[in-house]
């Protein structure tokens, strides 16, 4: 079945189609990490983890930045100036979604 005939005409896929093969490298990679979590002892990771401190503590800045991307995690990515009202414009609607819901369920409590 090539790619065209194995989608419909909104472009998504036709039934009977096979999907693709996944990621062939998913096992292997379950197998190193099993390996690595096998090798690598508690104390390892702690003493690893000291060293880590220590060396963003003397300013390395890549070791600063793996430690506050794994405590705080990512920064979220930065405002398009070009989409500010579009964004607004969802939040309050979201937000009056909300306020609706709860509203709704506030008044199937009274009636129970």
């Amino acid at each position: 079945m090539n790619e065209l005939a194995s989608r419909r005409s909104n472009g998504r896929f036709a039934k009977g189609n096979p999907g693709g093969p996944g990621n062939p490298f998913a096992r292997r990679v379950a197998r190193l990490r099993t390996l690595i979590q096998e090798a690598v002892t508690d104390e390892d990771l702690k003493v690893i983890v000291q060293k880590m401190v220590q060396r963003a503590k003397q300013g390395d800045m890549v070791a600063t930045r793996e430690l506050l991307t794994r405590l705080v995690g990512r920064p979220p990515d930065a405002l398009d100036p070009d989409k500010l009202d579009l964004e607004e414009i969802k939040l309050r609607m979201d937000t009056a979604e909300v306020e609706e819901d709860q509203a709704w369920q506030e008044s199937c409590q009274d009636l129970g």
